[in-house]
This record gives C-alpha cells, structure tokens and sequence, in this order.
C-alpha cells in the first residue's frame, strides 16, 4: 500500500483510495475536469481528471474504492494527483484498514478473548443468551466486530465497539472478584450486551455515520430491544433476571441527562455504569494524548472538562 502520507513530486502511482468527494468543475477555457478528493488512514489529496472521456469519472461515486493511476505534482505548494485512469477497485484489491482508522489490537483474538467470557458464566439462562448474540447471531457478530464505538469522542475506529466492549467486560470482572455481593454473570453478561444497540446505531465505516434508527431511538433504547427480543426466545428466562438485565441495558449511562432513562437501582447496574465510564474517559485521553506530540499542556478538553497534560 502507497499510503498518501509518503507520496512525493514527480512520482507515479497506481494505487486504490477511498474517494472522499467528486464534482465537475470548468477550467478558465469553459473544459470540464473532474476535481476529486481520495484518501487513506494516513490523509487525503487534491485529485485532478483532466481527461474525463478517459478518466472514468461516471463510473464511480463518493464512498467508492477506486483503482487510479497517475502523476503527483506540486501545484501551489501542495501535492496534486493528476490521474490517467480511474475505475471502482475489486474487493479483493484493498484491505479497509488501509483506509479507515483500526484498533491497535487484533480483532479476532478480542473476539476469541470475549468468548471465554461467554463461556465463563455459571447461570444457564445468561450463557444461552451471550451465546444467542456472539456465537449464533452472524450478523450481529460481523457487526460487532466491525462498528466503532462512537462517531466521535472514544472508540471512533473499526473495531471499536469490540475493543470497548471487551474493556468494560474485564473492568466488571475485576469488580466482580473484588466486591463479594455483585452478582458476576449479571453483571459481566451486561458488560458484554450493553453497547449491543450500536451495531444497529452507527453504519460501517467508511460512513460511520448515525442511521435513521440510530437518530430516532439511540442505542441504548435499540439495544434493550435486541436484548428482550433474545430473551423471548429463551425457554424459561426468569423475569426477575429479564428486568434486572433490562435495567443495566437502560441505565449504563448512570444519568439522566447522559442519555440514560433510567438511573442505576441495582449494585450492578451501578458498576457497569462506572466501568463504561472509566472505559469511555480513559481511552478518550489517550487518543486525545495522541494526537499531540508534545509533554506539554495540551489544553481544555471538553469530554473530560479540563486541561490535558501527558506524564511518561
């Protein structure tokens, strides 16, 4: 992969990008040009199709991977792609974590690390559901491996719900094996399931946008829903433990006016909350460390609501 970040004056390049925008524009002389942006994790380029009866600008769209070849020059001091040919990549040309921002992690051993978890509760009801989700469920489980977390603040990149997930689920355990009278499979169970509403809230990059269930009803509401839907299926669930499992779906944001619509009433409902949150915050200020080279005050952050200062 010839990532954007390394690419040089007079250097020729066949390569696939993500084409972020297109439109026609007009020289001085009245000529159309095609004037598209294409980029990749590393940045994006100026791209210029003079030829458009060669160019292939018709056959593609924003959101596309195209296959391009061309020149880069400098134009006004910034790198320009002059492109030659242009056509919509086969899948198997790209890998999408080329182009969208990953987990440090590889996804696949979160994955298989999530279902010990699965495969650690005790209670039989709990197990039958985790495994509804994660081992029966295909479409959930593409999902869940592939949805960010969040469009902005924490998480943002492919594979984000499954690490976040996965850093809630080992948070609650340790809170489990340290506090005696929380009920572990309860509350690991709902670690696991509380961002499920996600795979159906946010689309797949490289949109990773808000899809109109996602506007209308958010994730928590979406995923309490998924959750009973399962639950149905499952012969015998008791209703105390369907109302409790409820409940730390509903109320994993611990306020209110953070979204949740119901505050934590049950130990652990109160723990996932505080989990989710130590999870959300902590990741939201190593990114945010990040992406500033500096051991100095990086300035007000207003996730954490204070002035952010790297210490190693």
């Amino acid at each position: 992969m010839k990532y954007i970040e390394s690419l040089n004056d007079g250097e020729r390049v066949s390569e696939v990008y993500l084409v972020k925008s297109k439109s026609i524009a007009l020289t001085r002389t009245g000529k159309e040009y095609g004037n598209v942006i294409l980029t990749d994790k590393t940045g994006q380029i100026d791209t210029k199709i003079w030829d458009l009866n060669s160019g292939g600008i018709s056959e593609f769209e924003a959101g596309d991977f195209v296959a391009v070849s061309g020149q880069i020059s400098n134009y006004n001091g910034s790198l320009q792609f002059k492109v030659d040919r242009i056509r919509v990549a086969n899948e198997d040309e790209y890998e999408i974590s080329d182009y969208v921002p990953s987990t440090r992690f590889n996804v696949e051993d979160m994955y298989k690390e999530l279902l010990s978890f699965v495969d650690s509760v005790k209670n039989e009801h709990l197990k039958k559901l985790l495994n509804a989700f994660f081992r029966e469920d295909e479409v959930f489980i593409k999902n869940f491996k592939n949805i960010s977390a969040a469009k902005t603040v924490h998480h943002g990149f492919t594979g984000g719900l499954l690490e976040h997930s996965l850093s809630v689920t080992r948070l609650c355990d340790k809170m489990a094996s340290n506090y005696d009278f929380l009920n572990r499979d309860l509350l690991i169970s709902a670690a696991m399931l509380h961002d499920a509403g996600k795979t159906k809230e946010l689309s797949e990059f490289p949109k990773n946008d808000y899809t109109d269930e996602g506007n209308f009803l958010g994730h928590i509401v979406i995923g309490y829903e998924m959750v009973m839907d399962k639950i149905k299926a499952i012969d015998s669930f008791p209703e105390v433990l369907k109302l409790e499992m409820g409940h730390c779906i509903l109320a994993h944001h611990g306020e209110l006016e953070y979204g949740s619509p119901k505050k934590p009433s049950i130990a652990e409902a109160v723990a996932l909350s505080m989990a989710d949150n130590i999870d959300a915050k902590l990741e939201t200020l190593r990114e945010a460390l990040e992406a500033k080279d500096t051991n100095d005050w990086i300035g007000y952050n207003r996730w954490l609501d204070a002035n952010i200062k790297r210490t190693v």
